[in-house]
């Protein structure tokens, strides 16, 4: 680790707390179009796709003009409805602030859209701080690697110097595509074994365990 010159992060689960607004924005999205609901866990388990991928597995047989209306309603509900936005997870900002003054490259790899990512890093204040980011909407979904590429290659990084974090399979396996070091977490959307069987190099339980594992692995500045 004491190499790792680019970490990677994915956003929902693993340094926002959005599992709960993503859920309502689905929800009512699918009410908007009177579809056969889908149960927490279904939806939960396409957090981290991107979202053309996501609503194709949860309606595997839905026509390509319902998928339309589907993501136009859930962008509609995430980007414009009225509601308490999601927090970042406690520690997330200062573990951040504290890897970008050691001096690592700091990017994101998400499932979001780019106007849903630009939205929460606005709200939150992190874009400073990140070198660059990829959206599903820009790339193809996780868990093709051309995220990790596209940054990869943006910032002039090898892939032995590169670790991705977290909080699904998705992100893990994107990693391994890429041939990049992995590190889960446990306190997002997908369950620990299901983390496990992609052979991270750990799982954590929280930012604060994530943020302490940086510490002594890549000599970050206290």
């Amino acid at each position: 680790m004491n190499n790792t010159q680019l970490i990677v992060f994915d956003w929902d689960g693993t340094l926002m707390d959005s599992e709960g607004e993503i859920l309502t924005c689905m929800r009512a999205a699918i009410r908007d179009l009177d579809l056969a609901p889908r149960s927490d866990e279904q939806l939960k388990n396409i957090i981290g796709l991107g979202l053309q991928e996501a609503l194709r597995t949860l309606y595997p047989q839905g026509s390509p003009e319902e998928l339309i209306q589907l993501t136009a309603r859930y962008r509609h509900h995430f980007l414009e409805s009225e509601r308490e936005p999601s927090q970042l997870f406690a520690g997330a900002r200062e573990m951040i602030e504290e890897l970008h003054r050691a001096g690592h490259f700091l990017a994101v790899a998400t499932g979001k859209g780019r106007q849903g990512l630009n939205k929460v890093l606005q709200q939150t204040g992190l874009d400073e701080y990140f070198h660059t980011t990829r959206c599903a909407d820009e790339c193809h979904s996780k868990p093709h690697p051309q995220m990790l590429h596209e940054i990869m290659d943006y910032l002039g990084v090898e892939t032995d110097a590169v670790l991705m974090i977290g909080d699904t399979e998705y992100d893990l396996q994107m990693a391994s595509n890429a041939g990049v070091k992995s590190l889960a977490v446990s306190y997002g959307v997908h369950e620990r074994q299901r983390l496990l069987d992609c052979k991270p190099l750990d799982c954590l339980d929280s930012i604060g365990d994530v943020h302490n594992w940086l510490k002594e692995r890549s000599n970050l500045a206290a």
